[in-house]
């Protein structure tokens, strides 16, 4: 009993009954009959139509209207048979409320329509579209708490079923308030019109090769008592143009009871199809040929510019440093500031930049450069460029695919991943997407050890090659950004669910815990600020990938690292998030080679942002970097499109940095290629032949 009556959904009191309704085969559809519009949007630039579950009516989604913004206007639609169509007969059929509302929309084209379906409601919406789309493109799908229309629901025939079974199972859901339930009037229009719907959905039948062109956005609330993601994985099937699958907080009706979070996620996915819809070109228009493999660098340049003799400019900010206002603008501001925000006053967020603006390089001329080689060998193994994507948390909050579309732009660029424990995707989920690609898995070491083993194994046997464990954040820093907004991703479910899907973390929970206790346990055990190097020895003992020490600074304690078990350290500030006013990485760089001399892999994040800062960075003594906020910004800007164009900016520059300072291969980098240095860092600089580890 999955399609039930949410707490805005309560029937009209009963009424009369009068002919069945008519689909548009029957003669002009009357919009009134089947949209209700709660909130008008003049300015709207877009329409969300929104279809309720079995059982439910329009106004269910009255909240969810309410908490949109005034470019987008909510539509929702009426069934027939409750409320003010109370005196017209239920719908027979599926197809029949799909004719309806497509009839309904008809008159309605001027704006991109977005379609949302909860439970039942998916069904007719997912009916809908293939409708709509006989006559001109839907601009997305999105499906709530419903499986698959191929899969079989499981549905019983209610006809049999008892008033007490029925309330039972309403109860079991939730979303109807109990004192409606204790009302005779209205729960008897509750199973009525359940009981209708349920026949309705008992006829329905879908062919396995149905699909609809349009996105596909799958919603799945993490408490759900009646999906599973394994069931609403399935969509997959029903979209030709790919799907994704957002995880929400709450049970069945998050969607229309929790529109604090679903409004804001909607809005975002909303507005980033507009500006792909705006920004895509004519399906008649011809594309700019691509570079052929053979010619020498700057391919995407090349490819810009070509495309600029046709009209065509880039969607997204070329410029690395244009992309943090593009994703302002785009972002919620709670999710932006998380991303965004450093420690403090920004003392060391500032530092790091100026670090890097403070060298200057050198170049050399008339080297002969073609195409530089920019792999690197860590670890025994071949990367293709010395670049890794830094281990970001919860990235949901910039994008619903979140580290899904990491996952899959960094494999389609040729850059590692470094995935964070706290990614809002699981470990297993972000491997499947990474394919082949290579990845490491960056640990927070959590204060309850059997987690954290677990974790560490999961990751062995998901085909991550090696363990980065963070040591600069076992307390959070200051950040005034997150605090101000009062916001936090992880306490609202989103960045956990590492643990939420690990079993020993589950086996600490007690039976019948729900999201709120799954999340408490999270902030007690995630972290330990009772960390000592003599836990790093424990967790060396406990894999045998390489390990790496994350969040270094002192060249002391990088000794201390290889002392007790690391193979490799990473010199960061944390991007600055964490002690205000600490030295910047870049500077800290060259001692920290020094202490562990030239076979010791050493990586730095902090600040990079373009292809010449990561030649300094290769300069100053590091064998790879780790690119950290702006690969973000590009998924809040542009989804898995969205990375791979700023990380495509990014290995361009890089090969043209290298080109123009003289450099054929990573090993031509050092010391000599800075104003004022000197070329005495230990295993760098031209006279090394051999590869950089």
């Amino acid at each position: 009993m999955g399609m039930t009556n949410s707490p805005t959904a309560a029937p009209a009191p009963p009424a009369g009954r009068a002919t069945r309704s008519t689909g548009p085969a029957n003669g002009p559809v009357d919009p009134s009959r089947w949209i209700r519009t709660y909130h008008d949007r003049p300015s709207a630039t877009a329409r969300l139509v929104c279809f309720p579950h079995a059982g439910g009516a329009a106004n269910a989604f009255v909240a969810l209207s309410a908490a949109l913004p005034e470019d987008i206007e909510l539509l929702a639609v009426q069934y027939p048979g409750r409320q003010d169509r109370r005196a017209e007969p239920c719908a027979e059929e599926i197809g029949e409320l799909a004719a309806g509302v497509a009839g309904a929309l008809a008159s309605r084209s001027d704006l991109p329509v977005f379609l949302l379906g909860h439970s039942m409601g998916a069904l007719v919406a997912f009916e809908t579209a293939r409708l709509l789309e006989e006559r001109g493109p839907v601009a997305r799908l999105f499906v709530s708490a419903a499986r698959p229309p191929a899969q079989d629901w499981e549905e019983p025939d209610l006809t049999g079923v008892g008033d007490e079974e029925l309330v039972a199972g309403l109860r079991r859901l939730g979303g109807i308030p109990e004192p409606l339930l204790r009302d005779p009037e209205i729960l008897g229009e509750v199973l009525r019109l359940l009981r209708a719907d349920h026949r309705a959905l008992l006829r329905y039948r879908c062919a396995d090769g149905a699909a609809v062109a349009a996105p596909l956005t799958v919603l799945l609330a993490a408490s759900d008592p009646k999906n599973s993601l394994e069931q609403m994985a399935d969509w997959a099937r029903h979209g030709r143009n790919g799907h994704t699958l957002v995880t929400l907080s709450g049970g069945h009706f998050s969607l229309v009871e929790r529109p604090g979070e679903t409004g804001p996620l909607l809005t975002h996915c909303v507005r980033q199809d507009l500006a792909r819809l705006a920004a895509a070109p004519p399906a008649a228009e011809p594309q700019a040929p691509a570079a052929p493999a053979e010619e020498p660098l700057a391919d995407l340049v090349r490819e810009i510019l070509l495309g600029g003799l046709e009209g065509r400019t880039p969607a997204l900010p070329t410029d690395p440093t244009a992309l943090e206002d593009a994703a302002r603008a785009v972002m919620s501001p709670e999710g932006f500031a998380y991303v965004a925000g450093t420690a403090g006053s920004g003392a060391t967020g500032r530092a790091n930049r100026a670090a890097f603006d403070r060298h200057r390089l050198v170049p050399r001329m008339l080297r002969g450069t073609r195409r530089a080689d920019t792999s690197v060998t860590l670890f025994g193994q071949r990367l293709p460029v010395p670049v890794l994507l830094a281990p970001l948390a919860a990235q949901q909050v910039a994008h619903p695919e979140g580290e899904s579309a990491t996952a899959r732009a960094a494999a389609a660029a040729g850059v590692p991943l470094v995935l964070s424990t706290f990614a809002s995707r699981t470990l297993e989920e972000v491997a499947e997407q990474a394919g082949d690609h290579p990845r490491w898995f960056q640990l927070y070491l959590p204060s309850d050890r059997a987690v954290g083993e677990s974790l560490v194994r999961r990751a062995e046997a998901a085909g991550y090659t090696a363990v980065v464990v963070t040591v600069d954040a076992t307390h959070l820093g200051f950040r005034p950004a997150e605090l101000d907004s009062g916001y936090s991703p992880f306490l609202r479910g989103t960045g956990i669910a590492n643990f939420t899907g690990d079993p020993a973390f589950l086996a600490g929970l007690p039976a019948g815990a729900d999201a709120t206790a799954a999340v408490l346990r999270w902030a007690q055990i995630s972290t330990d600020p009772t960390l000592t190097w003599a836990d790093l020895a424990w967790l060396r003992g406990l894999t045998r990938l390489p390990l790496l020490v994350k969040g270094i600074l002192h060249p002391d304690d990088a000794r201390l690292a290889l002392e007790h078990g690391a193979d490799g350290v990473v010199v960061s500030t944390h991007g600055g998030r964490q002690l205000d006013g600490s030295v910047s990485a870049l500077d800290a760089l060259p001692a920290v080679r020094a202490a562990v001399g030239p076979d010791v892999p050493v990586l730095m994040d902090s600040g990079i942002r373009t292809g010449s800062d990561v030649v300094k960075a290769l300069a100053l003594g590091a064998d790879a970097v780790l690119y950290g906020r702006p690969y973000v910004y590009g998924l809040g800007l542009g989804g898995r499109g969205g990375v791979e164009h700023v990380l495509r900016c990014l290995l361009t520059d890089l090969g043209l940095a290298l080109a123009l300072t003289g450099c054929a291969r990573l090993a031509d980098v050092g010391p000599h290629l800075l104003a004022g240095t000197t070329s005495d860092t230990p295993g760098h600089g031209p006279a090394e032949n051999g590869d950089r580890r």
